[in-house]
């Protein structure tokens, strides 16, 4: 699943700061729908890394019923919020 390809599907565009409030939240319910409905680990994941990213994500025990995938999610979150920090510092 490409990022920018996830975003035109979800919200109409890749560009995060052209997404309307509405086309946000209408967006956010697409996802979690599909989220609820996929069954391929993989794509499952890849939304939910998605939903992460856009602050919308269900909370990991909600999410994974598998504590390998817990733990995969937390490494995710975990790199995701190191990288986050690394561009803070270098905005300032």
């Amino acid at each position: 699943m490409d990022f920018d390809d996830q975003l035109r599907r979800y919200f109409g565009t890749a560009d995060l700061s052209a997404i309307h409030p509405e086309a946000h939240a209408a967006g956010t319910e697409r996802m979690r729908v599909d989220f609820g409905l996929e069954t391929n680990p993989g794509r499952r994941f890849a939304l939910w890394a998605l939903m992460y990213m856009l602050g919308v994500a269900p909370d990991l025990d909600v999410a994974f019923k598998d504590e390998c995938e817990r733990n995969v999610a937390r490494d995710f979150m975990d790199m995701v919020d190191k990288a986050g920090e690394g561009t803070a510092s270098n905005d300032q």
